[in-house]
């Protein structure tokens, strides 16, 4: 069975003569990126040999030269559950997104639906859900986007993949 990728950084252009890239985060662990690590990418195994995060520069073993490093670039760079899970430590409270994407929403017992999606814009995370079947016969909306913040969400049970919301439903009516 192959492994679910997820996306977490993309090569940019060549800096200097080094073979420094500049990296393109798309995650909110950049402290995985550290040398001897090996992360996977749209061009196979590639293993940093140096990273400077103030400056968003990464280089990778073998592609030293201008020449090589050059054929990085835009290449995407890709994360698993267990690697994540090894490299990426969490607080109390903190979950991944794959934890919470197809979890079922849920607002004083009552299913609201299901998270299909989330989006980030600006520096607030939005849980696209997918209305429950009965609320849609019922005319609501067949889906919604609710902030991730404590004002709506109350728990998250990663093992039950159940989100306890308030106020929740409020804004699938308002849809």
């Amino acid at each position: 069975m192959k492994k679910e990728r997820f996306f977490i950084a993309q090569v940019g252009r060549i800096v200097g003569l080094g073979g420094d890239l500049k990296f393109h985060l798309h995650t909110d662990f950049p402290q995985q990126f550290k040398p001897g690590i090996t992360l996977q990418s749209s061009r196979g195994p590639l293993t940093i040999s140096s990273y400077n995060p103030k400056r968003g520069l990464i280089r990778f073993e073998g592609y030293e030269s201008p020449e090589k490093a050059r054929t990085l670039t835009n290449t995407k760079i890709y994360s698993d559950e267990e690697q994540t899970r090894e490299l990426c430590p969490l607080k109390e409270g903190e979950h991944f997104w794959f934890e919470v994407l197809g979890a079922e929403v849920e607002e004083e017992g009552e299913p609201l639906g299901k998270v299909r999606d989330i989006q980030r814009m600006l520096d607030v995370d939005y849980l696209q859900i997918d209305t429950d079947p009965a609320l849609k016969e019922a005319g609501f909306p067949s889906s919604f986007l609710l902030p991730y913040i404590p004002r709506y969400i109350l728990s998250f049970d990663p093992e039950k993949r159940v989100l306890h919301t308030r106020d929740a439903k409020d804004v699938l009516e308002a849809s």
